[in-house]
């Protein structure tokens, strides 16, 4: 029986410059790297760089990193000074920014959870949705 999320893995390009873009940009915790790859973490999220051709998105998928409410205008603020690019305006609840990594991986920082959203849905439901 599967228990949670193990890890996260994502092609990188620039093993350095993703690096540095996780580590310093987003904060994330470096623990090792070598020739073709990195392990960091962010809370208990076991997060890998491996290195080869990422292939660019084009659809929704993205991964969404958690942050406090109280935390989320400065920490948007500071990454909008280091130049980052936005691939998304926010619609739904929660405040949101969407942005891309140095590769063009599609990125959120979400303050919100999944209990948050559902109660929004019971006031403004997606179009066909049936709770379950």
């Amino acid at each position: 029986m599967l228990s949670g999320l193990n890890h996260i893995t994502i092609t990188v390009s620039d093993l350095e410059r993703s690096l540095h873009f996780y580590t310093h940009t987003l904060g994330m915790k470096a623990h090792v790297k070598w020739n073709q790859g990195a392990y960091l973490s962010l809370g208990s999220l076991w997060f890998c760089l491996s290195c080869g051709t990422p292939c660019p998105k084009t659809d929704y998928t993205h991964i969404a990193f958690d942050i406090p409410a109280e935390h989320f205008t400065a920490f948007t603020a500071r990454l909008a000074l280091t130049g980052i690019r936005e691939w998304k305006v926010n619609r739904s609840e929660g405040a949101s920014l969407y942005l891309l990594d140095p590769d063009g991986h599609q990125l959120e920082i979400h303050a919100g959870d999944l209990k948050s959203r559902l109660e929004s849905l019971k006031s403004v439901p997606y179009t066909g949705m049936e709770w379950l």
